[in-house]
């Protein structure tokens, strides 16, 4: 039997705001999965969003950008498109109290393009946190160049949500299968490895990262990575409270991820506080995800955890609306 919740926080929903769709419309098109078609994601709008969020008992739903962001090399592009797209989610926002909350956009490559926008988005626009994606030209997060832009959200206690891409290296290795399938998931567990190896998480301890898809491969891969960082001094001083502790600190969301052996996996490795629902709306109906979910045998706390009091904790400013 179905279970119904008004309170349903969703922290995967992308904004397609349409200056942005406008420019980047045959890449954001070619990138269509899950039943979405070119018409439905240039159609995007936040009453359509607001439709289909009261269908399935979505509150609230905290938008960010999807892949492939604003970044393609220009730093006078990406600063553009970044400024455009987080200036139409905020208005969103505003424009349906209660509804909606934003990761805003930003380009790491662009070092100083990327601190000045951290600044407006959180500071003018009252962004929900910092959306980043998996790499950026085959650079994981975990890349030396990017520490700037790390500190500079630990510094300010930052939510970072990090969303996979396509890596230039991998991408294409089974040709004809969409970067849904393995990519995505893998990339996001690439990302995660760089972060832990390369010490971030470790010197960056408030920043709260959540990673899509329930954290990709992480859980089944998370003794792995940290046996192989054991071999390497380099690799435990960066760590000092151990690998396994920094991967435990991720929290992770639910869209696609909502099969009874991915739930298990994530279960198993993340607190329970950390896992939290997404439906990766418009590219994903959020009703396949949300039935699946219903049949694994979970207590009501539980259910409530993931459905929206883990994302009330992140983002207080969401209860009581």
């Amino acid at each position: 039997m179905a279970r119904m919740s008004a309170r349903r926080v969703d922290v995967h929903n992308h904004f397609l705001p349409r200056r942005y769709m406008a420019e980047e419309q045959e890449r954001i098109a070619s990138y269509a999965h899950g039943g979405a078609n070119r018409e439905k994601l240039l159609g995007w709008t936040p009453e359509l969003a607001i439709e289909v969020m009261d269908e399935n008992c979505i509150a609230c739903a905290i938008g960010s950008v999807s892949t492939p962001g604003v970044w393609f090399g220009d730093i006078r592009a990406a600063r553009r498109l970044s400024r455009d797209w987080n200036e139409s989610a905020a208005r969103a926002v505003h424009d349906h109290p209660g509804r909606f909350g934003f990761f805003a956009v930003v380009a790491p490559p662009d070092t100083e393009g990327a601190l000045a926008e951290i600044e407006y988005a959180l500071d003018v626009l009252k962004a929900d946190g910092i959306g980043l994606l998996s790499n950026y030209e085959g650079k994981s997060l975990g890349d030396p160049s990017f520490a700037p832009v790390f500190e500079e959200l630990n510094r300010r206690k930052c939510v970072v949500y990090v969303h996979p891409t396509m890596h230039p290296c991998t991408a294409t290795l089974i040709p004809g299968l969409i970067p849904q399938g393995i990519e995505f998931p893998l990339d996001t567990t690439r990302t995660i490895t760089s972060l832990v190896l390369n010490g971030v998480l470790a010197k960056c301890p408030d920043i709260r990262f959540i990673f899509s898809h329930g954290g990709g491969a992480l859980p089944f891969l998370a003794a792995r990575i940290a046996h192989a960082a054991d071999v390497k001094k380099e690799f435990r001083d960066a760590n000092p409270r151990g690998v396994k502790h920094e991967l435990q600190r991720l929290y992770c969301d639910t869209a696609l991820a909502s099969s009874a052996p991915q739930l298990a996996a994530m279960l198993s490795f993340f607190p329970a506080s950390h896992i939290l629902f997404g439906s990766d709306y418009p590219f994903v109906n959020p009703g396949h995800d949300i039935a699946e979910m219903d049949e694994y045998p979970m207590t009501a706390s539980l259910r409530a955890a993931i459905d929206c009091e883990n994302a009330l904790a992140l983002f207080p400013r969401l209860r009581g609306k």
